[in-house]
């Protein structure tokens, strides 16, 4: 980042200014110990865990500052076509910590994590879930979430695919949670690529309520990917948040390019958020494309909910 002052990273105090959630840190990302036998594998420790497309429970990898959990992580391919995950979270590692900050360095508590995915063949791969989430510093976020998710692609022919997204879930309080709640929560996407051009278009609902401390949260996801990149619906405002998205994409060679509009309004009540831009640009090169620089843009134009929010990330990486 160029400039600590210019930003809130949620540690450093500068909270007139637009969120970006990286402060300044260093800290061990994983240390685990892991067993394999056959179709079983445990692990114990601080790790990595994603399920499904990361709405619910990812590792925020876009982030200079990875989310992992210390945990006891167990999973099974014993039964043919079906993918068993169950994890004891004790603690999270959130990309705000370890120092506290205007959000809590770490979540404290004992969460169940369930996930089942059976592999469907041509017509792609369903899973069920169960999260019980019980975060003791945070404790108006803890919830039960159960729901299914079904994701696939379908080959048309060699340079053209469909695709599809299509998620369910219902959520309610949890442990000590003081408030009494119920809400839903859905997402249907469709995409179709064609040689080098894809596109897609989607729906997402994160149900709300007149009343605070009602609507559908995800906590423990891989925010950033979902509702816009500025960020501005990291935690779900009262009223719920309806998503409505159409993305296109190309690539040329090295260059894979992305540009994504969405329209956001409330679930619950009749008030319109606003709606943003998206558009990265990344070119891989090296003998091996191990390298990688790109440009990310996202420009959010409020409407009733926040203020106009426009940011710009310059990245570079490379894998070994």
């Amino acid at each position: 980042m160029l400039g600590d002052d210019t930003y809130n990273s949620t540690t450093n105090g500068v909270t007139d200014r637009p969120l970006v959630a990286d402060p300044e840190y260093t800290e061990v990302n994983q240390a685990y110990l892991q067993l394999k036998a056959g179709t079983f594998t445990g692990l114990a420790g601080r790790q990595r865990i994603t399920l499904d497309n990361q709405r619910f429970i990812g590792n925020v990898g876009w982030r200079q500052n990875e989310q992992t959990y210390d945990a006891l992580t167990l999973k099974s391919s014993a039964l043919e076509t079906t993918q068993l995950h169950y994890s004891y979270i004790t603690n999270v590692n959130r990309i705000t910590g370890p120092d506290e900050g205007t959000q809590p360095a770490n979540y404290h508590g004992a969460t169940h994590a369930l996930n089942g995915k059976v592999e469907l063949g041509a017509f792609g791969a369903v899973t069920g879930f169960a999260y019980l989430v019980d975060l003791e510093n945070a404790p108006a976020l803890s919830s039960s979430t159960y729901g299914v998710h079904w994701a696939g692609t379908y080959k048309v022919k060699e340079s053209t695919k469909l695709n599809w997204l299509a998620s369910y879930a219902s959520q309610g309080d949890y442990a000590d949670n003081p408030n009494d709640y119920s809400t839903d929560y859905y997402l249907l996407e469709g995409g179709a690529t064609f040689g080098k051009f894809g596109f897609k278009a989607g729906y997402e609902v994160l149900g709300g309520d007149d009343q605070p401390n009602h609507a559908f949260q995800t906590p423990l996801a891989t925010l950033h990917a979902f509702q816009g990149w500025a960020d501005k619906f990291l935690t779900t405002p009262r009223g719920g948040v309806e998503d409505l998205y159409l993305g296109a994409t190309a690539t040329f060679g090295p260059v894979a390019l992305q540009i994504v509009w969405h329209d956001f309004r409330a679930e619950a009540l009749s008030q319109d958020y606003g709606n943003e831009w998206n558009a990265s640009a990344a070119y891989k090169f090296g003998a091996k494309k191990n390298y990688e620089a790109m440009l990310k843009f996202a420009d959010y134009q409020a409407d009733g909910f926040g203020t106009d929010t426009t940011k710009l990330w310059a990245q570079f990486s490379a894998a070994f």
